[in-house]
């Protein structure tokens, strides 16, 4: 199975161009799945089933798996099979009627304006490494861009004069991201006055670690929580929190779906969506506090 694995790979890089970030996580979640498969003396894709397919799943489960975690096995697991069937390495594909335990997505972790505020006036910006940390969470949520494109950008991908950033795609496709005059004012800081000490002269990166290469998404995961800390909020915040923040007080404050949908990056409306429950949440309370008829007569 490895090699096919290995075609696999190759296919998505060379015909497709998924990123870097994309293949390892096909590989990791395709690697356990074949081990998991040699272990129950299946060690060629033509011998796997339905069957086998579902019981996998069922130990994730089990396993105590993130459902996040699981749906992703399953993506990378329906690209690979529908790669095999492509290829007439395999009959038919098994994983076409494998059905998965539906799973109730908690709602996306959203901060208050108030504490936005606070974790981005925390970082010191009288140093290098405070500018920067600033700089990255500003465009953040100035832009809502994913952490992995974030610490994948380059110098050049920032425009401060035309306030904008272009993040790169796995699909090829341009994506041009504005950002405001404030988010503009933290990135120029550190362009011209933390970047220079921190950065290896050689680097293109625009975020760089303490040993002046790029900036690992770990790293900044690091970051954020330490900054999150000493800014005294007391939500369990992921380097996703910024971006799901972004999404909901655009919609808050009357950005259109689609608007919101683009500047994300989502390829469908649905995985926008989840941020608009928030949004509705916020003018139900708006509506009851305020609208003559929302109380009963008395």
């Amino acid at each position: 199975m490895k090699e096919q694995i290995a075609s696999f790979l190759d296919y998505l890089r060379n015909h497709k161009g998924r990123s870097e970030a994309t293949l390892t996580s096909y590989q990791s979640d395709l690697e356990k799945f074949s081990e998991n498969m040699e272990q129950n003396g299946c060690v060629r894709v033509d011998q796997i089933t339905r069957v086998q397919l579902a019981a996998y799943f069922n130990g994730l489960f089990q396993a105590g798996r993130a459902s996040a975690s699981v749906t992703r096995a399953s993506v990378s697991l329906r690209s690979f099979f529908r790669y095999l069937a492509m290829q007439r390495l395999i009959a038919y594909d098994p994983m076409i009627s494998v059905e998965l335990p539906k799973v109730v997505k908690n709602p996306p972790q959203i901060l208050s304006l108030e504490e936005v505020k606070r974790l981005l006036s925390t970082p010191d910006a009288s140093t290098s490494a405070g500018l920067r940390d600033q700089a990255m969470l500003e465009l953040l949520y100035g832009t809502g861009l994913r952490v992995s494109e974030l610490i994948a950008l380059r110098v050049s991908d920032v425009d401060l004069f035309l306030k904008f950033v272009r993040p790169a795609e796995d699909t090829g496709k341009e994506r041009i991201v504005p950002f405001g005059e404030t988010t503009r004012h933290k990135l120029e800081a550190y362009l011209e006055r933390g970047r220079p000490e921190l950065a290896n002269p050689e680097s293109t990166a625009l975020f760089v670690s303490r040993f002046g290469d790029s900036m690992s998404r770990q790293a900044f995961w690091k970051l954020m929580k330490k900054v999150a800390a000493e800014a005294n909020i007391s939500t369990e915040i992921t380097p996703h929190t910024l971006r799901h923040s972004f999404a909901s007080h655009l919609l808050d404050s009357g950005a259109d779906l689609r608007s919101v949908q683009e500047m994300l990056g989502h390829t469908a409306p649905i995985s926008t969506q989840a941020y608009l429950s928030k949004s509705k949440e916020s003018l139900r309370t708006v509506y009851q506090h305020h609208h003559p008829r929302a109380k009963p007569e008395t």
